[in-house]
């Protein structure tokens, strides 16, 4: 007797969520009892942000539908029209697509709008990477959010798993995973050091690192203040390659685009790149000492590399720190002092014992068995879980 599919939807709106997706794509794609469909939004369809959807084409992977959103500014006004227009945009793909359950990560303001759009449309949502904190950006209200929206949860760690219960979710719906970025550089063949080099159209020195810095959105200081103090440690670095990733579409992202570019233009051995791609950061992260910045790929993915990170700010305060992770203020000498520690003698050997907080793979395999088995009958009927 012919058995239905289950229709999976997965929704991406950035290079670095799709990069933590790519994986379960594939196999979403390849497994004989789900059906896949990707919509995507938000900086995929942007020009400022690489129109990174071509990625996901490239990957063999069609894209079923596209929700564009206001990306013209990076104000708050812009922000809350792309809100609205995600809501209204989702509304109609999911009335096309009938979707038996939606498929999304983390907590940015497009997934936000794809949950609550699911939430009217009595679609049910599975949520990956909930429980976590990022307490210096508005990502931490809007991913909590997401989880009281959402109807199966799959965490990346223990602790994540007590805390999305402890926001009142079953424990029988919330599945500890692991990391999805671990999964890539599981499973993923990254380039030689050689083939890297003709892709970034560089050359790799003694000493090369990765800067990626998005703006603090609930920082009382601004955007334009705390990253001019990255530059000024920077600046202090010789004989080093030093390589800018560009920011997410957070507000205040314009600023730090434009610093990026004219910091590159004045210094030599500063490069800039709009969207590396997957397959580059993380050979990037093979291949170079560390990352300097305030982005989750230094916490979730670089310790699988046992280097370092130097993690600026509040942004990604709160989450799970592998002991690889450094922790300063985004003060111009306190970066310098974690840049120097990064280099250390000490430091780099206690790098071969770091162990990555967020598991060693598999997130992908186990993710497709829970939607394998996952019964959908009554799911959109959610009880508040109490901890006695």
């Amino acid at each position: 007797m012919y058995k239905k599919r289950k229709k999976i939807l997965i929704i991406t709106g950035s290079r670095a969520e799709y990069g933590l997706l790519r994986r379960l794509i594939f196999k979403i794609k390849s497994n004989k009892k789900l059906h896949l469909d990707i919509v995507v939004t938000g900086m995929h369809l942007s020009k400022k942000f690489g129109f990174t959807y071509k990625d996901i084409i490239r990957d063999g992977f069609k894209i079923r539908d596209k929700v564009n959103l206001d990306l013209r500014s990076d104000s708050i006004e812009s922000a809350i029209n792309s809100i609205n227009m995600g809501t209204k945009g989702f509304t109609k793909v999911y009335k096309k697509i009938k979707p038996d359950i939606i498929l999304v990560v983390g907590d940015r303001y497009e997934i936000f709008s794809a949950a609550v759009a699911a939430v009217f449309s009595r679609i049910p949502v599975a949520h990956l990477h909930g429980g976590e904190l990022t307490e210096g950006a508005i990502d931490e209200t809007l991913r909590h959010s997401i989880t009281k929206m959402s109807h199966i949860h799959f965490v990346a760690s223990k602790e994540y798993k007590k805390r999305v219960i402890q926001l009142g979710e079953n424990p029988n719906r919330v599945f500890n995973v692991g990391g999805l970025g671990v999964d890539n550089i599981k499973y993923l063949k990254l380039l030689k050091k050689n083939e890297l080099e003709k892709a970034l159209k560089l050359n790799i020195k003694k000493k090369n690192i990765l800067i990626t810095f998005h703006p603090e959105t609930l920082s009382k200081f601004k955007d334009k203040t705390q990253f001019n103090e990255v530059l000024k440690a920077l600046k202090k670095i010789k004989n080093t390659n030093l390589v800018f990733t560009m920011p997410n579409s957070d507000l205040g992202n314009t600023i730090i685009f434009k610093m990026i570019k004219s910091f590159v233009k004045k210094n030599k051995n500063s490069y800039f790149f709009i969207s590396m791609g997957q397959l580059r950061f993380l050979s990037c992260l093979k291949y170079f000492d560390g990352i300097i910045g305030n982005s989750s790929s230094g916490l979730l993915e670089m310790p699988s590399f046992k280097k370092g990170t130097v993690d600026i700010g509040d942004r990604q305060r709160g989450r799970l720190k592998a002991k690889s992770i450094i922790s300063v203020n985004a003060k111009k000498n306190d970066i310098i002092r974690g840049i120097n520690k990064l280099y250390s003698k000490k430091f780099q050997n206690k790098l071969k014992k770091t162990k990555n907080p967020y598991g060693d793979g598999g997130a992908s395999d186990k993710i497709i068995k829970v939607l394998e088995r996952l019964k959908l009958n009554n799911i959109l009927k959610k009880k508040f879980f109490s901890i006695n």
